[in-house]
């Protein structure tokens, strides 16, 4: 598992869906969202969990259609397929490999994106937790997308079609807790619900993420 997690790694890294492109988007939305709203501190300060939560998730779609497709071209899914190690293992180092590209960085830049959104400093904290908390199950999730459009030429869009829907619960109570963390406000059953969809995730998106690519292969 450690060699096909530095292989994948490196795949990621040079195939251009790494963390740049995702911090370069995530910086663009946060860039351009003062011009549409205006210069008023105080409306960029309620919006701003929002904002950042959803930059995160666009973020995280634009590699999506990555995870699978190299190894589906060159061969290599179907030798993974056929190894001693259990494909709901291949499954989670993938979604491993896109969490540490993608994820983790914009985890890390989600308090200086606050800053310029007028995010209350109590706030910062909070966005970086439900960021951390949630970020896993985004890329598990995608996982999963990637595996139900391996193999479909420009199924970019499509990936994102499946993918939304199944975003949208981990955005609400995402975007949740850090709204009502820079508020000020309780946060317990935001962030467990939070944690339930994660955990829930990870437990199951690999099995599915498996069953879905044996069907495919077949």
């Amino acid at each position: 598992m450690r060699a096909l997690l530095i292989r994948d790694l490196r795949l990621a890294m040079r195939a251009g869906g790494g963390f740049g492109l995702g911090l370069a988007f995530f910086l663009i939305v946060v860039v351009l969202v003062p011009f549409a709203v205006g210069p008023d501190t105080s409306a960029l300060a309620v919006i701003a969990p929002g904002i950042l939560w959803l930059g995160a998730l666009l973020s995280c779609l634009l590699s999506l259609d990555r995870i699978l497709a190299l190894d589906w071209e060159d061969g290599s899914l179907d030798l993974l397929a056929t190894s001693p190690l259990p494909l709901e293992a291949v499954m989670g180092v993938k979604a491993v490999v896109h969490w540490l590209t993608t994820g983790v960085p914009l985890v890390l830049a989600a308090p200086v994106l606050g800053i310029l959104l007028n995010l209350p400093s109590q706030g910062i904290i909070w966005i970086m937790l439900s960021l951390g908390l949630g970020t896993p199950a985004l890329s598990i999730i995608g996982v999963f997308g990637a595996a139900l459009t391996v193999g479909f030429k420009r199924g970019g869009l499509l990936l994102s079609l499946l993918v939304m829907p199944l975003y949208v619960p981990t955005l609400i109570f995402g975007a949740e807790v850090a709204r009502r963390g820079s508020q000020g406000m309780a946060v317990e059953t935001p962030f467990v619900m939070l944690a339930g969809i994660t955990a829930g995730s990870l437990a199951l998106m690999p099995i599915a993420c498996a069953a879905v690519v044996r069907v495919n292969l077949r």
